[in-house]
């Protein structure tokens, strides 16, 4: 029978950069041991409560980061786990404001990220949305 090893503890390391941490995101964020979770892109088009969030910038982003946090606690991890994420809106006007959402969420410890501009999402009233991968240690 083969002999079993003892899971190494996670580790991460964070490569900043001034530049890049001024956009709230790490140049890259190095992993060691931990569970991965590959995240599906999220949306809000609607409030926890059914409320349409429609046109509202910062309240999509927030339910996006909101409802990402609940599918990472099903994983036994949360949004400081995220260690790389795609961002997709609809309006370029709206980078700004979702690296300063995005500097409240995650403090200073920031996942690696893209930020893209596009034509469209799934539905007209999307105006953001989020995939990633976190590690759980």
């Amino acid at each position: 029978m083969p002999e079993r090893t003892t899971a190494k503890p996670m580790v991460r390391q964070y490569i900043k950069r001034q530049t890049a941490q001024a956009r709230a995101y790490s140049q890259a964020v190095i992993t060691e041991g931990g569970k991965v979770v590959w995240l599906a892109g999220q949306v809000g088009p609607a409030d926890a409560s059914g409320r349409s969030l429609a046109g509202d910038f910062d309240g999509q982003v927030r339910e996006v980061f909101s409802r990402i946090g609940q599918t990472l606690e099903e994983a036994g991890g949360s949004l400081a786990d995220i260690v790389t994420m795609t961002v997709f809106i609809t309006d370029a006007r709206h980078g700004d404001r979702f690296t300063e959402l995005r500097k409240g969420i995650f403090g200073e410890n920031f996942p690696a990220s893209a930020l893209i501009t596009v034509a469209g999402l799934a539905r007209p009233e999307l105006l953001v949305e989020v995939q990633g991968m976190a590690v759980i240690g």
